[in-house]
């Protein structure tokens, strides 16, 4: 993992929160499945993390919660980041030992396997190639969805075995649901500063800062025009952004404002929306 990609002056997520409707559920997956240790918990929240110190994650159980609901904007995925290929190799061993139901893909630009999590929220757990070997062309890097080489991936564990997310594993980007994608591009480029660095026709949009692959994608594969889910629902919270300072925050949110789109502080949070209604943090 190369770590300029989340880190000063880049923009990218650092945390993500989940509505679940079975909290202990939850983390029985969260913990056994994924191997994330709590960093702190209360009746209805839990706090993920995998250095025991930084949370990564927050699954949340609203009251009354219902089941996620299909057709609408929001999480399509949020995708960790793993330091090594070693670690994608020890995690795919461990799901194959569990019997793990995955999808699998070569990206050319990284190696991803896909899952979901009891209430159907979407998780990818990848690992990058070196950005030495992307291949951009007019701007966009080349990024495609190839069979993933399992074999070639597990001959790096040389006996090794899996022993939960290891120190050093970040939030890589999160893939949304959005109603549509030419305000949405706009909000997400002249409001947050993000760039359009891949486009999948008509229908996905990948953006970053710094030249990475994507910190945030963007599809309309539950529909043009799909709703908000409801505030109860199994679901996509919230996620955050971490800006390089006080006053690169400060002009994302003129930035922000100036397109029309409201920015809230609450509790000292700032706190805004997407055009499709997904609601974003943004932190330093």
């Amino acid at each position: 993992m190369e770590v300029q990609f989340f880190q000063e002056p880049n923009t990218f997520v650092g945390h993500v929160e989940l509505k679940v409707q079975n909290l202990e559920a939850s983390i029985k997956f969260y913990k056994e499945v994924l191997g994330f240790q709590i960093l702190e918990q209360s009746e209805r929240r839990a706090s993920l993390t995998a250095n025991g110190k930084r949370p990564l994650l927050t699954i949340e159980q609203p009251q009354p919660a219902g089941p996620k609901e299909a057709n609408r904007s929001g999480l399509y995925h949020f995708a960790i980041l793993l330091p090594n290929r070693l670690e994608l190799a020890k995690i795919l061993k461990h799901f194959a030992e569990q019997n793990q139901q995955l999808g699998a893909s070569d990206h050319l630009v990284s190696e991803a396997l896909y899952l979901n999590d009891p209430d159907g929220n979407g998780i990818e757990i990848y690992t990058d190639r070196e950005s030495s070997t992307w291949n951009w062309q007019n701007n966009e890097v080349i990024m495609t969805v190839d069979p993933l080489d399992a074999e070639d991936i597990l001959a790096e564990l040389e006996g090794e075995s899996w022993g939960g997310m290891p120190e050093g594993t970040v939030m890589g980007h999160i893939h949304l649901h959005v109603s549509e994608l030419q305000k949405t591009e706009e909000f997400y480029n002249k409001g947050l500063g993000f760039d359009v660095v891949c486009r999948f026709g008509k229908q996905a949009l990948f953006m970053s800062t710094g030249n990475y692959h994507h910190h945030i994608g963007l599809n309309t594969w539950a529909g043009v025009g799909a709703p908000a889910s409801s505030e109860q629902s199994a679901g996509l919270k919230v996620f955050s952004l971490v800006f390089s300072s006080e006053e690169a925050r400060q002009e994302v949110i003129e930035q922000v404002q100036r397109l029309g789109y409201e920015v809230k502080n609450e509790d000292g949070s700032f706190v805004t929306k997407d055009p499709s209604g997904n609601l974003i943090k943004l932190t330093v």
